[in-house]
């Protein structure tokens, strides 16, 4: 009975152990979860997020591309540096790991608008005859791949440095992170645009440096080039994100654990809080130089291989931003008071844009998210600014609204002509890529309106407003048509949780059409330039709506699904998609037809937006 005791109180004491330690280190007690069947996770927007997509692959059409027509493009890392965006993100021909490899830098002034791919650090050349440690064969005709955790440096004097890693991958799975790659380089990014010259700042042991293409960082006649480049080296937190391609004793690095994929952030007390992988976390009490243990699975996270980014956020509160799933899909974000509790769960994206183009190890979804590290830039208008690769296929960027909520207090009234510029979006959530874009533009009378264009053969324009969750709730808008024998219009009623309720479509075939179950329902023929005054009114509980265009009623139909409430309303240039799923193969290995092409443009204008109780 004492032995019995005894155990039962050694148990207690490691468990209350355990909870203690759990409380001193990243978890998450919120209670939603993500729901793998369905892209968005079912999970709530946090409001007036924007997806910008900011590079569409096209190998058939490299104009479209600019002049790029490869199609594997992935791990994209941002920095805000001179009043300017930088993106800078890896890509080879088709598929990961498969050379040649290069490493490309965007910029843009606003995060929108985007300038075309420039290369950075070009497809390195490795010597024939190249033997590697532990690898049959040498190399013939064979070039680097690029992999890099780390794309940005600013120094105290703020000099911009970009940094890219050239590893050796023998065959399609071999492994360019083992420690016996070439090494690491860097070129300063000067404030007139143009770059310096390349340079190694880091070689892998067993490379032989006669062999090197680039001269040593310390060779530059440019002194405070080197003073950044040492500052660099001299940065424990900086060096824990080279862990992966560095020699495995590298002095340099502080934690040699293969831990991956690190970000970082300050607590109050100027603890670090690291992030890795697979949700792995850490404290550091020595910027970085020592960590209290291991990094361990933060408790409570859902996270798989994908990338996990956190940071403190311009309200003094934190983030983290992730894949909640064993899948790379949604995009999700889950905020903190402290740092080290996270309480909730919210969407940032939740569409997988169709992959057109198959690839060794190409993964479905919004994935490898990235921020911008502390040190590397603070952006005026305090929102969070995130990046990250589509299908490892197409770039896009995130603006996040600081404070991150889900919720709107207050019904709309929103005529876009009248509105302050630059807040016509603000409560918006758009889904925009380059052939699909949503934004205010001015239209044909002078003023400006909400405009949805569409000529991607394989994705959509998408703009959701939150409202008011309502049981009964009247939904107006203003909406003019440039067209009625192409495109698609879908504007959905849905819940929180992205259940659509009521559809309502301009269809390719010049009808106002309901969706009301396995058919469609007409309302009426629609002419391409006519301005339409919709009202629908939504009554939860009857599971019935009422529908009135330009004043006159067009009847009353049965919701096709039902739901507790109304919560978002969301217009969509295109079918809403369900592949992939969570038992589609892994691996895409075919391209689709006419990959490259682009379709006729279709364009909605819609001048207001309103709900109302009723």
């Amino acid at each position: 009975m004492n032995h019995f005791k005894y155990i039962l109180s050694s148990l207690s004491l490691i468990l209350s152990f355990a909870i203690a330690n759990a409380q001193d280190t990243v978890h998450y007690t919120g209670e939603t979860l993500s729901n793998v069947d369905y892209h968005h996770g079912q999970l709530s927007p946090a409001v007036g997020v924007h997806n910008i997509q900011v590079f569409h692959a096209n190998r058939e059409n490299p104009a479209l591309a600019g002049g790029s027509n490869w199609t594997y493009n992935h791990a994209p890392m941002l920095a805000y540096w001179n009043k300017t965006f930088y993106l800078q993100y890896l890509s080879d021909p088709v598929g990961e790991h498969i050379p040649p490899g290069q490493t490309l830098l965007l910029t843009s002034k606003d995060g929108y608008h985007w300038s075309n791919p420039t290369v950075i650090f070009p497809p390195y050349k490795i010597p024939d005859g190249w033997k590697k440690e532990g690898y049959q064969g040498i190399a013939k005709d064979l070039y680097a791949v690029m992999h890099q955790r780390m794309g940005f440096f600013v120094s105290k004097k703020k000099r911009l440095l970009t940094l890219a890693y050239y590893g050796i991958a023998m065959d399609a799975k071999d492994d360019p992170n083992d420690g016996k790659g070439i090494g690491r380089v860097v070129r300063e990014i000067y404030a007139d645009g143009k770059y310096g010259e390349i340079y190694f700042i880091r070689n892998n042991t067993s490379w032989d440096k006669s062999k090197s293409a680039y001269p040593f960082y310390t060779t530059s006649k440019d002194k405070g080039f080197i003073e950044a480049c040492d500052e660099l080296l001299a940065t424990p937190l900086m060096m824990q994100q080279w862990v992966e391609e560095a020699d495995r004793n590298d002095p340099l690095i502080p934690l040699k654990r293969e831990a991956k994929a690190f970000s970082y952030y300050h607590l109050p007390d100027n603890r670090v809080v690291g992030l890795w992988k697979h949700a792995l976390t850490s404290i550091s009490n020595d910027e970085g130089k020592t960590w209290q243990y291991n990094p361990l699975r933060a408790p409570g996270f859902v996270n798989s291989n994908a990338k996990i980014w956190g940071q403190k956020t311009s309200d003094g509160k934190y983030a983290t931003v992730y894949n909640p799933s064993e899948f790379r899909w949604p995009l999700a974000i889950s905020t903190s008071k402290d740092g080290l509790n996270y309480t909730n769960l919210l969407l940032v994206n939740g569409e997988i844009s169709t992959m057109r183009y198959g690839g060794n190890f190409k993964s479905y979804g919004p994935q490898y998210v990235r921020g911008i590290i502390e040190g590397n830039g603070v952006v005026p208008d305090g929102n969070m600014w995130l990046t990250y690769s589509m299908n490892k296929e197409d770039l896009w960027v995130s603006k996040v609204p600081v404070p991150v909520s889900d919720e709107v207090k207050n019904h709309p009234n929103e005529v876009f002509a009248a509105m302050k510029n630059g807040e016509e979006l603000k409560y918006w959530n758009i889904f925009s890529p380059i052939y699909a874009p949503v934004a205010i533009e001015e239209i044909a009378d002078g003023t400006k309106a909400l405009v949805l264009r569409d000529k991607d053969k394989f994705d959509f324009a998408k703009a959701e407003r939150v409202i008011p969750e309502s049981k009964k709730v009247a939904v107006e808008f203003t909406i003019i048509p440039q067209q009625s024998d192409k495109g698609l219009l879908h504007i959905d009623f849905q819940d929180g949780k992205g259940t659509t309720a009521v559809r309502l479509i301009l269809d390719v075939d010049s009808a106002f059409k309901a969706k009301v179950g396995y058919r469609n329902s007409g309302i009426m023929k629609y002419e391409a330039g006519k301005e339409y005054n919709v009202r629908i009114e939504l009554d939860r509980h009857k599971r019935m709506f009422n529908i009135f265009v330009n004043g006159q009623s067009k009847g009353t139909k049965l919701f096709f699904a039902p739901v507790t409430s109304f919560k978002r309303v969301t217009f969509r240039t295109g079918e809403i998609r369900r592949f992939p799923d969570a038992d589609t193969p892994t691996d895409q290995n075919f391209d689709l037809k006419n990959a490259g092409e682009l379709d006729k443009e279709a364009v909605y204008i819609i001048k207001s937006f309103k709900t109302s109780p009723y």
